[in-house]
């Protein structure tokens, strides 16, 4: 098996928040495809990464801590992810992120005709398909992909 180095695959971490990012607002504001909530949420990890990454160039000498740091946040991403699949997929039941603005609340007619307007996507719905999977499937085989291999070079750190 090749082994790629810890550098590599940093530099490949970022290009893939990167293109992930862009592609999510490409696909929002250019294709017109209106996210849920658990979709934002899911933007979250890419960004955290790219700060990370950045910080992990100008502070070297926490690089280890950042690498955990990495493996962790892309496993939650993919435990949300996994979240979200469940959703989309019917086998778990929305929850409060995932509730549409139901004017539960007291709103003055401003407001009401305000969330009218708004156009609000369920946890459910999938607006995008790639070669027939949602987006949040891709997110989830990226974010695993990534915690296993930040995962392999932290506990391997100090042998290299």
């Amino acid at each position: 098996m090749v082994e790629i180095s810890k550098t590599i695959t940093i530099k490949l971490i970022l290009l893939i928040s990167v293109v992930a990012l862009s592609s999510a607002f490409f696909i929002e504001y250019v294709l017109g495809h209106q996210p849920c909530n658990l979709c934002i949420l899911e933007r979250i990890p890419y960004l955290l990464a790219i700060i990370i990454i950045i910080l992990n160039y100008k502070i070297t000498y926490l690089e280890k801590n950042f690498i955990l740091a990495l493996t962790l946040i892309f496993l939650i991403a993919t435990a949300l992810s996994l979240y979200h699949l469940g959703i989309e997929q019917g086998y778990i039941k929305e929850s409060l992120v995932c509730e549409l603005n139901n004017g539960s609340n007291l709103l003055s007619k401003e407001d009401i005709l305000k969330q009218l307007q708004e156009k609000n996507v369920s946890c459910q719905d999938v607006t995008f398909k790639i070669f027939g999977l949602s987006l949040t499937s891709y997110n989830i085989l990226i974010s695993l992909i990534i915690s296993i291999s930040t995962a392999k070079i932290y506990f391997n750190y100090d042998k290299s």
